[in-house]
């Protein structure tokens, strides 16, 4: 399938050129799904997708313009091309778009070493509705779970090809496997909820259907009885389950958007400490069997390791071609892109620095506080850092679980809460974002 997606981007590219374009590139991505969801040990849903998908940008010489379609038929590659060349000269000019210097495109790469595709067959629709019914099983015999809300497990391989006519062309695949399950502890309006959920590039690496549900009811069993903490300053774990969406707002903060917008807590904080002086975030985009991982970006352009905090020094900003041309800088090779909008800066792979202790010792040390499990809702000021959240979790006494709390909202800023943070050693390393439990001080709980 790679010669064939190889060979109608080329005729995309033609097309393209043909019907005016200065300049164009197109992502393909060909794609197979299968999604099954149980429930009462029934087959609630069962979802398949087949089909190319085609994405091409053009540009007339300062404008640009991108259309989609799932029709790859030559009458139709015309018919795209024409229309998205005659919408560009529309559009209004800017500056800063445009694809990359030949020079500047990534020359090789070894796909074999990034291993994003599982070689082994394809599941049967009947093996993963098996899986999904085996999750459910395992939730509803846990003691206290009363019901499985959603037990469910799918699967995709898919091919992407981008090509530009800067001279550009490269391809690789990708698999995914993953199942899921939510279970419900309690009745009527003292019904908790709570999940757990897992997903690999390859199957064989996958915990097993029956682990993944039981500690979807264990979770949930532990949330029954939920009430509000105290209202108060007190320290905050954010569990590993939820740790990461604090580096996601450092990386939201220097995306080269945000910068370039002038709408950013850390718009003036390059070179200047954002973190305790042991931590750093850093990204490969090499690791082995990991979704975030890729040969090239969205714009052709090689990929490498970065830090973009060293020991608690912001060093980088997270900038794709257009955002960098803005800054006056060179792209740091993160853009991404889907079928039906033009590049824009994002990350694949990301890591903080682990700490040395467990998730135990850091609540020993924690004392008394909040533990969070699970965050709903999101008020964070872009210019100012201001954050607030709503939150659930559990109440620790003397370093001890006491009690599971809901319906709270904690509250601070992140340039205050990030220079406190205190890192455990639980991060699952087998995700894109590799984030243990943290320990963060100044933090207010609105509670009880």
């Amino acid at each position: 399938m790679g010669r064939i997606l190889e060979a109608l981007a080329g005729d995309l590219l033609v097309a393209a050129k043909a019907a005016g374009a200065t300049d164009a590139d197109v992502l393909l991505i060909d794609q197979t799904g299968l999604s099954m969801e149980m429930r009462g040990g029934e087959l609630e849903q069962a979802e398949s997708a087949e089909g190319v998908e085609l994405g091409l940008r053009v540009l007339a010489g300062k404008r640009q313009a991108c259309v989609s379609s799932s029709d790859a038929r030559p009458e139709t590659l015309a018919i795209m091309s024409e229309r998205a060349v005659a919408m560009a000269r529309e559009a209004p000019e800017d500056p800063y778009c445009g694809l990359a210097e030949p020079d500047r495109l990534a020359q090789s790469w070894d796909i074999e070493i990034l291993d994003l595709a599982d070689p082994a067959e394809a599941p049967a629709p009947s093996e993963l509705a098996d899986e999904a019914a085996r999750a459910e099983a395992a939730a509803l015999a846990v003691k206290g779970v009363s019901q499985v809300s959603a037990a469910g497990t799918g699967y995709s391989r898919s091919r992407i090809h981008l090509a530009a006519s800067n001279g550009f062309s490269g391809g690789y695949s990708r698999t995914s496997k993953s199942t899921s399950c939510v279970a419900i502890s309690g009745e009527g309006l003292e019904m908790e909820r709570d999940y757990h959920g897992e997903g690999r590039v390859y199957a064989s690496d996958m915990p097993s259907a029956e682990e993944i549900g039981r500690l979807a009811g264990e979770r949930a069993v532990e949330r029954f009885g939920s009430t509000k903490p105290p209202t108060g300053a007190y320290p905050v774990i954010f569990d590993e389950r939820v740790s990461s969406s604090l580096v996601g707002h450092i990386l939201s903060a220097i995306n080269g958007s945000a910068i370039t917008r002038g709408a950013s807590w850390l718009k003036d904080a390059m070179e200047t400490q954002i973190l305790p002086a042991n931590l750093s975030i850093v990204e490969d985009p090499f690791r082995p069997r990991t979704s975030g991982s890729g040969p090239f970006d969205a714009e052709g352009l090689a990929v490498s390791e970065r830090a973009f905090v060293e020991n608690g020094v912001l060093k980088s900003w997270i900038t794709d071609l257009a955002t960098a041309r803005k800054l006056g800088l060179e792209s740091t090779g993160h853009a991404r892109r889907g079928t039906s909008a033009p590049p824009s800066p994002g990350v694949g792979n990301i890591a903080l620095t682990q700490g040395d202790k467990n998730r135990a010792e850091l609540l020993r040390d924690m004392g008394t506080g909040l533990l969070i499990t699970s965050m709903i809702g999101s008020t964070i000021n872009p210019n100012t850092g201001d954050y607030s959240r709503g939150a659930s979790g559990f109440w620790i006494e003397n370093g001890e679980l006491k009690y599971p709390v809901n319906e709270c909202t904690v509250a601070g800023n992140l340039h205050e809460m990030l220079k406190t943070m205190i890192p455990a050693n639980d991060a699952r390393t087998h995700l894109s974002r590799v984030v243990p439990s943290l320990l963060v001080e100044g933090l207010t709980i609105a509670g009880a």
